[in-house]
């Protein structure tokens, strides 16, 4: 069972970005907390683990060291999210396979049985998957950079085309 031990505010704000509106919710450290391409800031609320979900949400017109990095991703500075900080919770092995996916380098997508060997469970490709379908902080841990053995995309929350300009743009 799961007690809501966060009842607190997060703040989030929304980018206009190349791929479409881009909103991320932080913590009062300024911790992502979930993050992805749309402006439904609610939405992504209802991503954040129950023991850290914020009972409300303060719009602002940017997020500091946050907006910067997403607009500067968007630009180019394809390592700018590395240093982000962010706070999800759940299983062990979940954690850990999304600190695997923020070693994933930019540019270099791997696939969902690399990433489930990576993250110590080779024969364990469905796990990996849930890690990226559950992962609530979208870019900053950067599930899209995972695709299926046969070299098709595989699913993402924000949509295909939108994982598809991602890798683009990583590739360049």
């Amino acid at each position: 069972m799961n007690t809501r031990i966060n009842s607190g505010t997060a703040d989030f704000a929304t980018v206009t970005t190349a791929a479409g509106p881009f909103t991320a919710l932080v913590d009062a450290e300024g911790a992502v907390l979930a993050s992805g391409w749309t402006a439904d800031a609610e939405n992504l609320r209802g991503l954040i683990h129950t023991t850290l979900r914020p009972g409300a949400l303060r719009e602002r017109t940017e997020l500091g060291r946050v907006t910067t990095a997403i607009e500067r991703y968007h630009a180019g500075d394809l390592t700018v999210i590395d240093s982000i900080a962010v706070r999800q919770v759940s299983g062990p092995f979940l954690v850990h396979a999304w600190e695997v996916l923020r070693k994933v380098p930019a540019g270099e997508p791997i696939t969902y049985t690399d990433f489930a060997a990576a993250s110590g469970r080779p024969a364990a490709t469905r796990a990996a998957a849930n890690a990226c379908a559950r992962n609530a902080a979208a870019l900053f841990i950067p599930c899209h950079r995972i695709f299926r053995t046969d070299g098709t995309l595989g699913g993402f929350r924000w949509g295909l085309p939108i994982k598809q300009w991602l890798l683009d743009h990583e590739a360049h």
